[in-house]
């Protein structure tokens, strides 16, 4: 397990991951708080109503929590991480009336094709051992006229983008080429494919054809 798997899996890091870990970085790595980073989650897969959402590689649940915010009737959000800790700190911090948690393998996703109206990873591609096979699961379990949304890193074309691939393969975080998701997307029958670039970050979501 590389330096930013162990990292993940701590549970120092699990206790003020939400507070203090997350906002700082991603603000850094993008210039974007994550209250903005929420509401266009939102938009981004489309949420209202009885949606099913899944929210892969959840952490303690910052996210997951707030997706079932914006639902009502059977409407529900799960979260799955494989970190027992992130897990264990999201139950306790971030539970709800819509809102699960189940550890489980990104890579090896325990749910039927079409599952859900929403699929979505924000911030843990570059972390999962074969981020690839991870999406294809996404994509999977995504229903007819569902929407995929994911945060990911972003190599950018200058020596500051150089210089956070040489970081990343020693820390062990991927860093992806600009057109890596897109292209998986497209190859996998998505439509409405939208990239949108921050800094070290990229944001992209598509949606599946009814």
């Amino acid at each position: 397990m590389n330096l930013a798997r162990r990292t993940m899996n701590a549970p120092a890091l699990a206790a003020v991951y939400e507070r203090a870990w997350r906002p700082t970085l991603f603000y850094l790595a993008s210039g974007r708080t994550t209250a903005a980073d929420r509401r266009d989650a939102v938009t981004a897969l489309r949420l209202e109503g009885a949606k099913k959402v899944l929210d892969i590689a959840c952490g303690p649940g910052n996210f997951t929590k707030h997706l079932s915010s914006v639902l009502d009737g059977d409407g529900y959000a799960i979260g799955l991480d494989y970190s027992a800790p992130m897990l264990a700190r999201a139950v306790t911090d971030n539970a709800g009336p819509r809102v699960g948690y189940l550890r489980g393998d990104a890579r090896r996703l325990p749910f039927a094709d079409g599952t859900f109206d929403a699929v979505c990873c924000f911030g843990a591609l570059y972390l999962i051992p074969d981020p690839i096979a991870a999406t294809r699961e996404m994509i999977r379990v995504l229903a007819p006229g569902g929407r995929i949304a994911i945060t990911t890193s972003h190599r950018a074309d200058n020596p500051f983008g150089h210089a956070s691939r040489i970081v990343g393969g020693w820390s062990g975080l991927r860093v992806f080429d600009n057109d890596i998701f897109p292209k998986l997307f497209a190859a996998n029958g998505l439509v409405d494919i939208d990239q949108q670039v921050h800094r070290l970050l990229q944001y992209v979501s598509a949606g599946r054809p009814e």
